[in-house]
């Protein structure tokens, strides 16, 4: 997929309203089609690194033992570089250099590294007394967890969730530089025809998934969390007296 092109030549201003608008009518469809692609790529990371690392981040808090290894080892994931990574996990899955499942398995490791951390300090957070106070009234282990833990924790995890939706949506990006179709083709694109406003249009467009990404997760929280709506609700009306 390529797009067409550009109405804009070197030596020209920038901004010219018709040609801008020219240029964006189009190549509107293949831009759509890059920033469906680009959306479905970021979604995918975010759930694995969800699904992944709310047990693993329950199990180490619990942890007495191997804490400060299992972060250690999560923290050296995220420092891999993207690029580096995505050249050499084709050798490793067996997959094509320009298998968009490369982008996706790196992803969901930057997902997971990052999303540990957070869900680590959101189990932590739960109150020692709200625990015991469930012990008390016979709370087995999954429905303490799934019960008392978990709702607890929720706030913290989607704060980590809205962090880690941010970086896979800019992290992304880079997987145009292998081939793999998303908003950053119009960066490469661009830098190669010499035409600003189609990387400009990859950044905007960038920026809108990831805005559109973190409003629907404050709206979901909102929802599964109303508790917590609730509360920030009666702390403002305190605030306010």
């Amino acid at each position: 997929m390529s797009v067409s092109a550009p109405l804009w030549r070197p030596g020209d201003p920038v901004w010219i309203k018709g040609c801008d608008v020219a240029w964006l009518y189009d190549n509107a469809p293949v831009i759509g089609g890059y920033a469906a692609a680009h959306a479905w790529y970021s979604l995918v990371p975010l759930v694995v690194g969800v699904v992944f690392s709310v047990p693993v981040g329950w199990l180490v808090s619990r942890a007495a033992h191997g804490r400060g290894m299992v972060l250690a080892i999560v923290g050296a994931l995220y420092a891999i570089p993207s690029l580096p990574l995505l050249m050499v996990l084709p050798s490793i899955l067996g997959t094509r250099i320009l298998d968009p499942i490369n982008l996706e398995v790196a992803l969901g490791m930057y997902a997971v590294a990052l999303m540990v951390q957070y869900c680590v300090d959101a189990f932590d957070s739960v109150d020692s007394t709200v625990l015991q106070s469930a012990d008390a009234m016979g709370f087995g282990g999954f429905r303490r967890f799934w019960d008392v833990e978990l709702p607890q924790a929720a706030p913290v995890i989607l704060a980590g969730m809205r962090v880690v939706s941010v970086s896979t949506i800019s992290l992304i990006t880079v997987g145009s530089l292998i081939g793999v179709e998303s908003l950053g083709m119009l960066f490469v694109e661009g830098y190669q025809r010499s035409f600003p406003f189609e990387i400009l249009v990859g950044i905007v467009g960038t920026m809108g998934i990831a805005a559109a990404f973190d409003a629907a997760l404050v709206v979901i929280g909102g929802m599964l969390m109303p508790w917590n709506r609730a509360v920030g609700h009666g702390i403002g009306e305190r605030g306010r007296r």
